[in-house]
């Protein structure tokens, strides 16, 4: 039973890290950093408007809540079976 659960978890872990660098690659540069050197100052203005801007962060936040929750269970899982 818990090789089952241990599977998901791991199928889980893999699709929430990919998701959550797609989501932290999605959001628009604030300037200054990495994202101004390959261009990003450049396409900020199509970054799109405020509401997007914080859907997309509440999404990220919640995406990485849940991958950090996943690994937590693997650590468990792990230890304790």
């Amino acid at each position: 039973m818990e090789t089952v659960l241990t599977i998901v978890l791991q199928v889980l872990l893999a699709l929430t890290s990919l998701l959550l660098i797609l989501m932290i690659l999605l959001h628009r540069g604030r300037g200054g950093g990495v994202s101004d050197m390959f261009g990003g100052g450049v396409t900020s203005n199509l970054g799109g408007s405020s509401v997007a801007e914080r859907n997309l962060d509440r999404l990220t936040v919640s995406l990485g809540l849940v991958w950090f929750v996943v690994i937590v269970l693997l650590n468990l899982l792990q230890r304790f079976f």
